[in-house]
Formats: structure tokens, sequence, C-alpha cells
């Protein structure tokens, strides 16, 4: 039984907890607020100059390639955008640079000002991350306090910009993994979201208004009316939410890919993809799918607003802004995917509505949400936004298409950061904590080796003939290599060097690999561990939340023998205290013709 004293004592520890993080969070979340209310005023700005003078979007192929070129040459690290802040979430690390939020900023208004169909939640989310980081290297914040205070600058800017700030909070706990929330950061992301949806309604920002008429009196006398076949409906187009969902989500890794593959040079990306937009606007013979679709000087355009209308019956619109917005953020364009999937939902939903002959607005209202959920994997955030939006009498229908969707989607999305805490399905044999990124590389190597095992039946080849050809169409060479294994934990700094905002030290371990980019190492790698120890220390298992900063971790790197010794010695400032072990390998060397190099690493010794 806990004693008067500590009993007082703990609440006192919770008093000084909440007033750390009043006095941290609620003047970040205002700065963010305010900076949000700029790019809104800005953003509507560049919209009507975009729509009085038509022919800006002929500047779309210079405005790409100078937001590519500027990003490479003084963005550095701001370019990771969402997924750096994710990743810095799951394991603080270098931080999230403060030049992110003007790059951003500037960028997007940009991109909307040529007419890039792009959205303001991901510039939202990173000016509220790159603000948020700001204030914890100000602050000094230990690690742990690092991972709140940008779950609280996600929430401050994704409650802003759309002005809901509930939304926004559960959106902070939610979007990180997969099945988990992150409770640790409730009470700073709700007063973050509060606190910047305030200040940019201060600055007289006002949001969109989105109306549902369908069941707009029934509330007066007997509350929500939950109509079976309308029900039923709605469980049909939630399924279609899902896979629209995931068919952008696809549809933009695939693209962004192709994009790579067809130009190694960064800057043709963008100036490619501004011809295949105005291709595709002068093809189609409109400009309804350019900007952010939520309303048009053209009563006859497409817009979010006008798939709530009754009597507005649009079939194809959603699959046209796919292309338009996958291409535009593919080729290197900057600005968020979240208002594009509001125009997508809502105009799937206008045209499911159609079909099956149900309310329009009501439908429009729930693919607005749905498709948002599916694509981000957060049902909870998008049915609380959907209820600030719409009205709590859609509650049913609403919670009904965002969880449907969700589970429709599979383990997409449009943040390849995120991790996957409790899979979708109890059958899925899917290890814990892996991202979405890890793991569509284990399915696209799983699809392939199944493609190679048809393949070989088809024609009819045996594992020993096919063997057989390889040795005789390959010339494999092999030489002695070393490697060595330096432990270490995450926490470990490396000295500040005084050219980082805030004069913030980085982390030992990406120290380590950056000079050794420097000198010529051929492989360099860090190796996060779950369970373990080093030097004869104290046993150390991962954090069920959040990273245990003294775990146990290694960075592996791979070279000739007498460069790695040569490495050490020069780097013995950094590794003095550290445990190193070497050992022995053979590099291997295929080659044949023009086929490519592959590099086979086979241990032989310790």
């Amino acid at each position: 039984m806990m004693s008067p004293v500590g009993f007082f004592g703990l609440r006192l520890q919770q008093v000084r907890g909440l007033g750390k993080w009043v006095l941290i969070v609620v003047p970040m979340a205002a700065v963010v607020g305010s900076l949000c209310a700029l790019f809104l005023w800005a953003l509507d700005r560049a919209t009507l100059a975009r729509f009085m003078a038509p022919n800006l979007i002929f500047l779309m192929p210079v405005a790409g390639a100078l937001m590519v070129v500027a990003y490479q040459r003084y963005g550095r690290t701001a370019e990771g955008g969402n997924n750096l802040i994710v990743e810095q979430i799951h394991q603080p690390g270098g931080g999230v640079p403060l030049r992110m939020a003007p790059f951003i900023l500037v960028t997007t208004v940009l991109t909307h000002l040529v007419g890039g169909s792009a959205g303001r939640e991901g510039t939202a989310v990173q000016l509220g991350g790159s603000i948020a980081s700001g204030f914890a290297k100000v602050f000094k914040l230990a690690p742990a306090d690092v991972r709140i205070l940008l779950m609280a600058g996600i929430a401050a800017g994704f409650g802003a910009v759309f002005g809901t700030p509930i939304a926004g909070a559960v959106f902070a706990l939610e979007v990180l993994t997969i099945g988990r929330m992150q409770y640790e950061a409730l009470l700073p992301c709700l007063m973050a979201a509060i606190a910047a949806d305030w200040s940019c309604h201060a600055f007289g920002i006002e949001h969109t208004h989105y109306a549902i008429a369908y069941l707009a009196n029934a509330g007066e006398t007997t509350g929500f009316h939950l109509n079976a076949a309308v029900l039923a409906k709605v469980v049909v187009a939630s399924v279609l939410f899902g896979v629209a969902a995931r068919i952008f989500s696809e549809l933009s890794h695939v693209v962004t890919a192709a994009f790579k593959a067809m130009s190694p040079v960064s800057w043709l990306r963008p100036v490619i993809a501004s011809a295949i937009v105005l291709g595709l606007v002068y093809a189609l013979g409109t400009r309804e799918y350019l900007g952010l679709g939520v309303w048009s000087p053209s009563p006859s355009d497409a817009t979010i607003q006008g798939f709530f209308r009754a009597g507005v019956v649009d079939h194809w619109s959603w699959l046209w802004k796919t292309i338009f917005t996958v291409v535009t953020l593919s080729g290197g364009f900057k600005g968020g995917e979240v208002t594009p999937l509001f125009f997508i939902g809502a105009a799937l939903g206008n045209a499911i509505a159609s079909v099956l002959g149900a309310p329009s607005d009501l439908f429009a209202g729930l693919g607005f949400v749905a498709v948002f959920a599916g694509a981000t994997n957060t049902p909870l955030a998008c049915m609380i936004m959907g209820i600030e939006l719409f009205g709590a009498e859609h509650a049913v229908y609403i919670a009904v298409a965002c969880f449907i969707a969700y589970l429709c989607s599979g383990h997409s999305s449009i943040y390849m950061a995120q991790r996957i805490g409790t899979p979708k399905t109890a059958g899925g044999n899917i290890p814990p904590d892996l991202t979405l990124k890890e793991l569509r590389a284990l399915n696209a190597q799983a699809f392939g080796d199944f493609v190679g095992r048809i393949q070989h039946r088809a024609f009819d080849v045996s594992i020993t003939a096919r063997k057989a050809a390889e040795m005789a169409s390959h010339t494999l060479a092999q030489k002695e290599i070393g490697m060595i294994r330096i432990y270490m934990k995450p926490r470990d700094k490396a000295a500040a060097s005084g050219k980082k905002f805030f004069g913030g030290a980085r982390p030992l371990y990406r120290e380590i690999v950056i000079q050794a980019k420097t000198a010529g190492i051929l492989n360099a790698t860090a190796h996060h561990t779950h369970f373990g120890y080093s030097n004869n220390g104290k046993l150390q298992d991962d954090g069920a939340e959040i990273v245990n900063p003294d775990l146990t971790m290694c960075v592996e790197l791979i070279a000739q023998r007498e460069e790695l010794e040569q490495f050490c010695r020069t780097h013995g400032d950094l590794l003095k205290t550290k445990v190193i072990v070497y050992k022995h390998l053979e590099h291997w060397h295929l080659s044949e013709g023009e086929v490519q190099a592959s590099e086979v690493l086979k241990p032989t010794g310790t």
C-alpha cells in the first residue's frame, strides 16, 4: 500500500511533468499555428493568382527543377519530409532540421502557384515537426521527451491546417505504428493541436465548411437514424474506398521508382512530370484536376465542395485526380497527399452513390475521410475528423466506412516509415516493428522468387541444370577482405561540429558511417538490436513503446584490412572506448559481359 508521502510525491511529479509540457508545448504550438496561418494565406493567394493568370502553369517545369536543386544544395536531410519525422520519433537521432519549415512552406506554395496537384497536410506536418525539433534542441530535452514533442508538433500542424484539433491529436498518436497507439504523448498532443488551431484562427483564417444534408433534421426529434439498407451500401462503398486508398499508395511508390529509373538526373524528373501533367490538361481539355481541388471559379469544374451538392454526378474524377496527384508528387514537387485524397474519396463516394442509389452528400463525406483512413492507416483519427467536420449524427456510418477502408487497404501507406505494431489480419506472419518500406522489400523479394520458380517450371529447367548453366556463363573471382564491428549505444554522441542549428551533436553511429563514406570504406551499416549487452555491461531490452537508448547496437564496416586499421587509427577519438571485433571474409565478384557485378560476403573465421 502506498504511503501518503509517496502518493502526494507521485501527484507532485505528475503536476511538474504537466507544467513542463505546458511551458514547452503551448509556445511551440503557437508558432506552428501561426506558420500554418501564413501558409494557408499564401496558398489561397497562390491559387487565386493561378486562376487569374492561367499561363502560370507553363512555368511548372522550371519551378519543379528549381525546387529539386534547392533541396539538394541547401535542404539536405529536409528532403526526407514526413517520413524523416516519423523515423526520428521511432529512433531519435540527428533530429529534424529547422530549415525544413521554410523549405516546405515556400516549395508547396510554388507547387500550387504553377498548378501542381498536391495537398497541404505534408507541409503542416513538416512545419510542426521542424519547429518541435528546434524547441527540443533549445530546451535540451532527453530523447524520450524529444519523441513526445515531435508527436505534439505533428498534432499542432495537422490540427491547425484542417481546423480539426481532436483529429490532429489522435492522428499524431496513431500514424506512427499500425495497430498501436502512442498514449504517452496523449495530453501534449491534445494541448498542441488546440493551441495551434486557436493560433491559426486568431489570424482570421477560416476553413472550408462541408455540410451533409442527409439526416440534417433527424436529430431534432429522435437522434441518429440507422437505416439497414443504407448501412449495407456503406459497407460496399467502404471496401471500394479501401481499394482506392491502396491503389493511390501503391501507384505513388511505383511511379516514384519509375521516375528514378527513367532519369538518374533528379532535376529532370519534375520536368518530365510537368510534361505529363500539361499533356493531360490539354488531352482532357480541363484544368479542374490541378491544385487543391477544394473550389474553382468555374461552376462546371469538379471540386470537393461540388461533390456534396445534390444533383451532381461524377463517375471518373476520382481516377483523374489520382493520376494527376501521383505524377505531380512522384516527380519531385512538394506538398501533401491528404487534400487530394479528400477529393478522390469525395468523388468516388459521389460516383458510388449514383450507382447504388444512396445519398450522394453522405457518401461523398464518407469517402472524404475513409480513403484518407486507408491511405494513412489512421481509422480512429479519420472517424473523429468526420464527426468534427460533418456532425455526430453520421457517426456510425463514418466509423463503418473508416474501419472497413482501413482493413481493406492492406499493409500499404503513403508513409513508408510507418511500423507495423499489430498486423491487420491475424494470419499474416509479419515480424514485429517492421517498417512498411521493409515489408514492401520483403514482398518484392518473395514475389520475385515466386515468379522465378514459375518460370523455371514453365521451361522445365532443373535446379542442377540451371546452376551448371550459370557456372558456365559467369566468371567468379574472389579476394581477401575484412570486417569490423563496433559496439556502442544509440545515445552515444560525436563531438558537436558547431555548424548544426542550435549546436546539436550528431549520433556516434551516424558520424562513423559518414566518416567511413568519406574514407572510401566499401560498406558501412548501423544495426539496431532488441536484447543484449556489450563490454560486460548490464543486460538491456528494447522498450515496448519507447526506444531504449542504452541498448547495444553496432556499426559494421567492410573493407581491406589495411583500410580498416587506418580508419581506426584516424578516428581513435571516436572509437577508443568502444568494443571492436575484426572478422576475416572473402569478397566474391560475379561478372559476365554486361551483367552488373554482384557481391557476396562469406565469413571464414573470427
